[in-house]
């Protein structure tokens, strides 16, 4: 069997975790296997060290110009993805695929993907956070709710266990079920959650098992922040009284159901705060929120601090 070349393409603000997940199954493929069947590569940019959101700073092998061809280039971004779209990246990326056989993105690279033309008319996925935007925003690309997707030379994958997922099913088309299993065992892999079931998030397999009606509230929850449902049609859709609804979320949340909706809404106004230059009212909007000074004294009281201060922060 040939060895396959992979880079990871490491943008500023990417997850230690999705970075893990996706070379330590390698690694393991390639001891298990007693042969270097992959071949691994962290590309910066520019060749500077990229720094993760959790500030631990990698130092890449080589800058992405000097990657050579790739089997496999995975894009990994996280936070401030938006900020690293600019033309000279985007350049850069469409220079790097025309090296690389297929296209990787994991958790919000797929935007920057997306953003070079990357995937038009593939499916594809991204951070279950930012799924809906990326559908507005690229309407040449169909967008799924999936933990992974592969399309052609387009993969994608939402987030740091579907990245795990998506790595063990790159090692089964390639090395087959033994070598596979063998590294499930190796990191304790769960084999029996879906790799297909729809991405939406954490889910706790006791909720699952003990309310299911509660997770259905959170995935209606999760799926209309723009216009949020009342309490009662949330209850009737799960197929619950209002009344057993709350006393589910109170006993499991320790939150009556509309302050955990607002909460959602609220998270999702603070990463519109730090991802994109829309105003209070735009935001407002799009959580579902009265007005941008409805959603400002919310924002305020719950996150202790002002959009203006988020994102002078970030702007630091």
């Amino acid at each position: 069997m040939d060895q396959a070349h992979y880079g990871f393409l490491l943008f500023d603000g990417f997850s230690n975790l999705v970075l893990a997940n996706a070379i330590e199954p390698l690694r393991a493929a390639n001891q298990l296997s007693g042969r270097l069947l992959f071949r691994r590569s962290l590309l910066t940019p520019d060749g500077a060290p990229a720094t993760s959101s959790s500030g631990i700073a990698v130092n890449p092998d080589r800058p992405l110009a000097e990657a050579g061809p790739l089997d496999l280039l995975f894009v990994v971004a996280g936070y401030g993805f938006r900020e690293r779209a600019g033309p000279a990246a985007l350049a850069a990326l469409g220079r790097a695929a025309q090296r690389s056989q297929r296209l990787a993105g994991l958790d919000t690279g797929s935007w920057l993907l997306a953003a070079a033309g990357l995937l038009d008319g593939r499916r594809a996925t991204i951070h279950w956070q930012e799924l809906e935007a990326f559908d507005e925003a690229f309407p040449t690309v169909e967008a799924v709710g999936e933990r992974y997707a592969i399309d052609g030379r387009a993969v994608t994958a939402g987030g740091a266990t579907a990245v795990l997922d998506l790595m063990l099913r790159l090692i089964r088309d390639r090395c087959g079920e033994a070598l596979t299993f063998d590294v499930m065992n190796l990191f304790i892999y769960d084999a029996e959650h879906a790799a297909d079931r729809p991405f939406r998030g954490a889910r706790s397999r006791r909720l699952v098992e003990l309310t299911p009606r509660l997770v259905s509230a959170v995935a209606l929850m999760r799926r209309n922040l723009e216009t949020p449902l009342p309490l009662a049609e949330l209850a009737r859709r799960c197929g619950a009284s209002p009344r057993s609804l709350a006393r589910a979320f109170q006993r499991e949340f320790g939150l009556p159901p509309g302050r955990y909706y607002q909460s959602l809404r609220l998270q999702a106004a603070r990463r519109l705060a730090e991802e994109t230059d829309f105003g209070a009212a735009e935001i407002a909007v799009r959580t579902g929120f009265a007005s941008g000074a409805t959603l400002s004294r919310a924002f305020s009281g719950h996150f202790k601090a002002t959009i203006r201060s988020i994102r002078r922060a970030r702007g630091t």
